[in-house]
């Protein structure tokens, strides 16, 4: 039975995907197996020499036909009546016993970024043979490659480079999601870090967390990072490195909290390789003596983290209903990737009346806040308010909310155990080697096939610019029409957030390098509505949040928006999906070619809806004086309705009927003409997109 089956969701065992109908998902993606072998069940055959089983399976090999048995089910997962799943480690990674975690808080006020003085240094450290190792995690290159993983990791006893004296900090990071190579004290209160790359390539240096210990309240401690790739980063423009001490969380209950004096980000000296890296310098001062204390990058947020907040989701008697946990494949390490179905429970055969929505996070592994976004749309999905049970009532949600634990696990910033950046390999036919994106691909695949998908987006994190923004997908070729229909979702999100969620930092093409990501191959799979999400390492520069770093509760409120977007957008009163198609033809049309660029082979509707499509990431409020009356014109536009509002729409929509069946009628001649010579492969979107959605009157708002 397919895992999108009613029935399958519903019932109270785990499986896993590997474990559904096996024959039939052969035979109709057998162009996608590499190996091209032919693969039957014993019984279907009807051969007395083969016993009537559905657990041997027969190959085609060599010209004969090879049995062999089925994999076994899953014996463990996101269950009430067990265990989580251990954590699988590469079996040379040495591992601390001791169980870190964190309290949730968030600041009172908004932490603001840091304004640099002009008296910041550089310290630059030449190789001396009097500096101190203090810190040496175990060489991580002992194989070429991924060999096997091991509950734990190394159980060997953890070595220590030397015996620690008394104004020497203690630094460790063998823990989950940790990241440290080598510490070298330079003197008596500086210390020369480097972090270490992804497993199993010389790369990928940007996310850090580590512990420290042993220091001294009120000394000016200096910690630079050496070994940074990057030209560009956001800790030049005011990011500050992030701090948890547990003294503090036990007397006082504060939690991570910006912080950092004499920051500066540069490039230092080249590598004995010839590349040039990049330093990160910052002063502290501890607020506690003989305290445990943490540095990161971002807010951690661990395997362990989510399967315990899977976990709670299961064995509650409520959520439990409308949100089934199953495993959706197992990473090189044998990890669960796990796959959450929600929707409500029908009683009846009109499912495949009910569109889809996915979403997915933490391909790459470093960016945590990634997750964060990921947990506050769980939050409010699996929530009791009106507009969370007309969402459940709508759509089935499919959600990995952690596409690579294994790098997860590691400390990885970008790729897998397979040393590769997954999200650069979604149309590999590699099962074995990138499962989590195969079987993603796979399962969006069978669930088209069953209904239409209105929405993909895949959740990220970006370390070179400030604010919440989108990348979606647009073909040059295509029509002015469908090109403003797939910006209409990022501006509402823009309408409905606008201190975190930037439109004109958003960007619609599809660059050659990015065909292998998931939002490209989504879209040339039939998704027309394919994004990334982009979230900050930093914060904004919108609205009263300006100057600010984002909080995980910032973060968590987008998975909120999120949601009241997608409302908006499937709202029957088409009211506002015009007026933001009408707000992006006047975009178009109050902008010229002559004021952004002065090379006349450029569209104008290419510079004027991708105000900045450099990767490299400038700000908004940095953009060229031509663009000062888009971002005008976009600040100007009366917001979207709120959801108390919602309920009036169909009612005040009567007594404007007629002036909008004259801008729809308007707005359907120019469709018609823009698509009179375009032929699009994609699902049509009529004028009457999802008004069968809501046919009922919309319930009470149970949040303001």
């Amino acid at each position: 039975m397919s895992e999108d089956s009613e029935k399958e969701d519903y019932s109270d065992r785990t499986i896993s995907d590997e474990d559904e109908s096996d024959e039939d998902m052969f035979m109709k993606f057998v162009s996608e197996d590499l190996h091209r072998c032919a693969l039957l069940t014993a019984d279907s055959f009807g051969d007395p020499f083969f016993p009537r089983t559905t657990q041997i399976l027969l190959e085609y090999q060599l010209g004969r036909w090879v049995p062999r048995l089925r994999e076994p089910r899953d014996l463990y997962g996101v269950s009430s009546s067990g265990p989580l799943s251990p954590t699988r480690w590469p079996y040379h990674c040495e591992v601390i016993d001791e169980k870190v975690q964190h309290i949730d808080w968030t600041p009172s006020c908004p932490e603001p970024v840091y304004i640099p003085t002009g008296l910041e240094t550089e310290p630059l450290y030449p190789d001396s043979k009097e500096a101190t190792v203090v810190y040496l995690a175990e060489d991580a290159y002992k194989e070429p490659c991924f060999v096997y993983s091991r509950v734990g990791g190394n159980r060997t006893p953890l070595k220590q480079p030397v015996d620690y004296r008394d104004n020497t900090l203690m630094f460790e990071a063998r823990f989950e999601s940790g990241n440290l190579q080598k510490v070298v004290k330079v003197a008596e209160y500086e210390y020369q870090l480097t972090v270490r790359p992804d497993l199993f390539t010389n790369k990928h240096t940007q996310w850090y967390y580590f512990q420290v210990t042993n220091m001294r309240a009120g000394i000016v401690y200096r910690f630079t990072i050496v070994n940074f790739t990057k030209p560009a980063s956001l800790y030049s423009r005011g990011m500050r490195p992030l701090f948890y001490s547990e003294k503090e969380a036990k007397a006082h209950h504060i939690g991570w909290q910006r912080i950092g004096d004499q920051i500066k980000y540069y490039r230092n000296n080249p590598g004995q390789d010839g590349r040039h890296y990049f330093s990160l310098t910052w002063t502290f001062q501890f607020p506690h003596n003989k305290d445990t204390c943490y540095f990161a990058h971002c807010y951690p947020y661990t395997y362990t983290n989510l399967q315990e907040y899977l976990s709670g989701i299961n064995n509650d008697p409520v959520r439990s209903k409308f949100c089934k946990i199953r495993v959706l494949c197992h990473t090189l390490a044998r990890n669960m990737v796990y796959i959450l179905t929600i929707t409500t429970p029908l009683k009846n055969s009109d499912s495949r009346k009910r569109k889809a929505v996915i979403l997915t996070a933490r391909v790459h592994p470093g960016e945590t806040n990634s997750s964060w976004i990921m947990k506050g749309f769980l939050d409010y999905i699996l929530g009791n308010s009106s507009d969370a049970q007309l969402l459940r009532d709508t759509f089935v949600f499919k959600v990995v909310p952690m596409l690579n634990p294994d790098g997860v696990i590691v400390g990885n910033y970008r790729c897998s155990l397979a040393g590769r950046d997954l999200n650069r390999n979604y149309t590999s036919l590699l099962k074995e080697s990138f499962p989590s994106v195969w079987y993603t691909r796979n399962m969006v695949h069978r669930l088209m096939e069953k209904r239409e998908v209105i929405l993909y987006c895949d959740l990220h994190g970006h370390s070179r610019k400030e604010n919440i923004f989108m990348y979606g997908c647009d073909g040059s070729d295509r029509s002015k029409t469908l090109y403003l229909q797939q910006r209409i979702f990022p501006l509402m999100l823009s309408k409905n957030c606008p201190d975190k969620f930037s439109f004109s930092a958003c960007k619609f093409n599809v660059q050659k390098s990015k065909e292998g990501t998931g939002r490209v191959v989504m879209w040339k799979m039939g998704i027309r509505n394919s994004f990334t999400m982009e979230a900050t390492f930093c914060g904004s520069t919108l609205g009263n949040k300006r100057g600010t770093h984002f909080s995980t509760k910032d973060l968590e409120s987008m998975g909120y928006h999120f949601c009241d977007s997608l409302l908006d957008y499937c709202d029957p009163d088409r009211t506002k999906y015009y007026r933001c198609l009408k707000e992006l033809e006047e975009m178009e049309r109050h902008i010229t070619l002559e004021k952004v660029f002065e090379d006349s082979d450029t569209p104008v509707i290419d510079i004027t809806l991708d105000v900045e499509s450099s990767s490299r990431g400038s700000d908004s409020s940095e953009s060229i004086d031509s663009l000062t009356y888009l971002l005008k014109l976009t600040s100007q536009k009366k917001h979207l309705k709120t959801k108390k509002e919602r309920n009036s729409t169909i009612a005040s929509h009567q007594n404007a009927r007629g002036q909008e069946v004259y801008d729809r009628g308007h707005l359907l001649q120019r469709h018609t003409q823009s698509n009179s010579d375009v032929k699009d492969t994609r699902p049509n979107e009529p004028d009457d997109y999802m008004v069968d959605y809501f046919r009922r009157q919309l319930p009470n708002q149970g949040l303001v």
